[in-house]
């Protein structure tokens, strides 16, 4: 990545009009001088492209350089579209703008072999242009039309998230000249798109001033290839990178033809063989100069910590994080960007990149933080903190330092992810080991006050470093690197460092015993255990104190909301102790354990565990707080991050306990899980087994008796949602049959025993419903219970 030229671009920024003209057509237009020399003509209002280079290939990036500001829609700010090489080619009396198909090639020296891998696979036809003039091999063409299109899809995003039909209107659309620009080495098209249509989603209704006129910004970024000296690293599952492949078909018969390689800037140190050196090019990035404060120091020191693992493999100030300058364009290719992007809902952040298609070499890295996140955190500490505003109400510096300390995380999280690196979930059970996992807050207690003193960690992991020496260590001469890498990987091997990654986390159906998101602890249930005391003691200390004088009391039914769930995560990572294997990415000859089962005594701790979270006792809001939650007052209407319920406007205490409870059967008895444990049992009887299972989680919830009238109505609703997951796996379609007849069994031992216990309403009717379910399974659809309001950020679409 290329950094040394911002300090001279006003100097290459050109809108002059002085200079030999090269075409008759362009003599009274505004000309660009730059990668490629453009013109504007005023008159008509069309950008005319000068192309001086056929079938040379270089870079085409589009981008958003506005957005619509909904996380759902998915439209930011500053969001990347994809890179693609390409290049002109001349055909009759036009140029098409070509992309070749890099995902098969050919790297050899025979020409012709090259030409029947290019000749076997499809081309596209990005654009075909007319030649406007030709000036001695110099070719002008109308780049207008090419630039004054919806190359984003935001049209498409609009109409797959259900928001609306909507088109491109280009009388109300316009080139925009204050962020096209031409530099010596790309040059950037801006433009303002307006799509008019007819809304019918309320996220588009939410976001915009008129939702039948939907105005964003698309930028198209032309860009100089790099030269051909950077040099491609192998890629290693064990290595923690982002894989970077492509097949190659002049591969030997006997060599994989896949190919796969780390995605990383490049680096090289002055002097390859001093144990330390500067490097000839440093990584820089560039925070957002539009970031306040004290969010954007936060994020400089987050940042910085990456130069720790930068120095641990011998560089001196390697990674530099600055302000970006008020000159410079935050899409401009030549800055690594942290963008602050706001939007109407906190939603995710991401660390995104524009990289070479030949060979993964990060070009640009471009990180995007949404705004409302610290917001978040901040509510979380207030509703753990024990009546914080019960003197004054300006004491909010310790929710502020906690949220801080979660921003810092995060800025070097996102960072991580554009140098290259992918998550890794298993840190958090070994020591906060790498900023690259999602770290809930780690909290302990200190009589009735929660300790927030350690709540996040406060620099670069030792798997973080492990990552950087794979991808970016820059061996000494007639160094081996091959078998310095495999070192590299053996030594975190021996350290007892684990890495686990995305497809392995997911809560729902998961089975890896340490990969989990927003937990913490070595032990998921040790950690489960933890988690609900800190709760408990919470939600005692919880009071009117939990927010500011002269708030409506609807303001702290939010605040509550975080508290109520806090176990949510530590209860995904213990559901996937049951049914959970332990494994690693291993390869042959390195020595790891590749894949067993979870321990018996392990699954039966998780279980016991779990099952906690299904008691009333434990999971119902305590009736002296019920009190603090009247109908939601006027201008605080409830939201997608409210509690959800079925009495109309009054608080549904009922309900709360059903949604944690459906949490937690959702995740224990997922059909996947029901399936892995027959498996198991039937290679070792002593595992715990799917019967077990059902067994207890009846037992624990039909099984106990509550004397206070209102647990035993939470014990009940928390009791018909365990009958509706029973009767989900009985009539599921897409476990093994083995799943369905130990469920069936299980609904008719529950049925005989409540049969024996009483003719209760409640009994009655569970009976009722077993008997109904029993007589036509195929028919049996699951109750929904309320949806569980919004605990990690908003959308599905990366990152963090």
């Amino acid at each position: 990545m290329k950094n040394n030229h911002f300090l001279v671009a006003l100097f290459f920024f050109s809108i002059a009009t002085t200079g030999a003209q090269t075409f008759e057509k362009t003599k009274d237009f505004q000309k660009f001088n730059g990668y490629f020399n453009f013109y504007y003509d005023d008159t008509s209002d069309k950008v005319y492209l000068q192309v001086d280079d056929l079938e040379k290939e270089f870079l085409y990036v589009y981008s958003l350089s506005s957005g619509i500001g909904s996380n759902d829609i998915g439209l930011d700010r500053g969001q990347l579209g994809n890179e693609q090489v390409v290049y002109f080619k001349k055909a009759g009396n036009k140029l098409l703008l070509v992309q070749p198909n890099l995902k098969y090639r050919a790297n050899t020296q025979n020409n012709l072999e090259r030409k029947s891998v290019e000749q076997a696979f499809a081309k596209s036809v990005l654009h075909g242009f007319k030649i406007e003039e030709d000036s001695k091999g110099s070719y002008l063409i109308d780049f207008t039309d090419f630039l004054m299109r919806d190359a984003h899809g935001v049209s498409n995003r609009l109409k797959n998230t259900k928001q609306g039909s909507y088109s491109l209107d280009l009388s109300k659309s316009a080139l925009a000249f204050e962020r096209t620009k031409a530099f010596p080495k790309n040059v950037e098209f801006d433009v303002t798109l307006t799509f008019k249509g007819n809304p019918t989603g309320d996220w588009i209704r939410s976001v915009t001033p008129n939702p039948d006129l939907v105005t964003v910004a698309q930028h198209h970024s032309l860009i100089e290839l790099p030269d051909d000296n950077y040099e491609k690293r192998e890629f290693d599952p064990r290595c923690g990178s982002y894989p970077f492949s492509y097949y190659d078909y002049a591969t030997p018969v006997q060599e994989p033809i896949l190919k796969r390689f780390v995605t990383r800037h490049r680096l090289e140190k002055k002097d390859p063989n001093a144990t330390i050196s500067e490097a000839i090019e440093p990584i820089v990035y560039y925070l957002d100069n539009g970031t306040p404060e004290p969010v954007r120091s936060a994020l400089l020191e987050g940042g910085r910590w990456w130069n720790q693992a930068f120095e641990s493999i011998g560089f001196k100030d390697a990674f530099q994080l600055k302000i970006l300058p008020d000159s410079a364009d935050p899409l401009d290719v030549r800055y690594n960007v942290i963008q602050w992007v706001h939007r109407s809902t906190r939603g995710w952040s991401y660390g995104s990149s524009i990289t070479d298609p030949r060979t993964g070499e990060i070009i640009k890295g471009h990180v995007s933080l949404g705004s409302l996140r610290i917001r978040q955190d901040f509510m979380i500490a207030q509703a753990l903190m024990n009546q914080p505003f019960a003197e004054r109400d300006d004491n909010y510096q310790p929710m502020l330092e906690m949220a801080l300390a979660r921003i810092r995380q995060l800025s070097a999280h996102e960072i991580g992810h554009t140098l290259g690196f992918a998550h890794n979930f298993a840190a958090s059970t070994n020591n906060r080991a790498s900023v690259m996992d999602y770290p809930h807050p780690q909290l302990k207690l200190d009589g009735d006050q929660i300790d927030f003193s350690n709540a996040y960690d406060t620099g670069i992991g030792e798997w973080d470093k492990i990552t950087v020496a794979y991808s970016y260590m820059d061996f000494p001469d007639g160094a081996d690197e091959k078998e310095a890498m495999i070192g590299i990987l053996k030594k975190a091997q021996d350290d007892g460092l684990r890495y686990i990654s995305d497809q392995d986390a997911r809560p729902r159906g998961g089975a890896h015993a340490l990969g989990h998101l927003w937990d913490n602890g070595r032990n998921a249930s040790d950690e489960l255990a933890n988690v609900m005391e800190l709760r408990k003691v919470a939600m005692d200390n919880f009071s009117i104190d939990n927010i500011r004088s002269h708030e409506p009391n609807s303001v702290l039914e939010d605040v509550f909301v975080p508290l109520y769930f806090f176990h949510r995560y530590q209860t995904e990572a213990t559901s996937k102790l049951i049914g959970g294997l332990d494994y690693n990415y291993a390869v042959k000859g390195d020595g790891q354990r590749v894949v067993e089962p979870i321990s018996a005594s392990s699954q039966e701790k998780a279980l016991e565990t779990i099952l906690m979270t299904l008691h009333a006792d434990k999971i119902a809001i305590p009736k002296d707080k019920l009190g603090l939650f009247p109908p939601r007052a006027i201008g605080y209407q409830s939201t997608r991050e409210s509690f959800k319920g079925r009495t109309g406007v009054s608080f549904d205490a009922l309900s709360a306990a059903e949604t944690a409870a459906d949490m937690t059967l959702g995740l224990l008895l997922h059909p996947e899980r029901a399936s892995r444990l027959i498996q198991q049992k039937s290679m070792d009887k002593s595992q715990l087994g799917l019967e077990k299972v059902l067994d207890e989680t009846i037992q624990e919830s039909f099984g106990v008796a509550h004397k206070d009238s209102y647990w035993s109505q939470v014990q009940g609703t928390i009791n018909y949602r365990v009958l509706y997951h029973l009767m989900n796996l009985a009539a599921h379609d897409k476990v093994h049959p083995q799943v369905n007849a130990i469920a069936i069994k299980s609904l008719k031992d529950l049925k005989t025993r409540l049969l024996s216990n009483g003719k209760s309403p409640v009994s009655v009717d569970t009976v009722r419903r077993i008997d109904d379910f029993l007589k036509k399974p195929s028919d049996f659809k699951v109750i929904s219970a309320p949806k569980i309001p919004d605990g990690s950020p908003i959308g599905m679409d990366c990152m963090n």
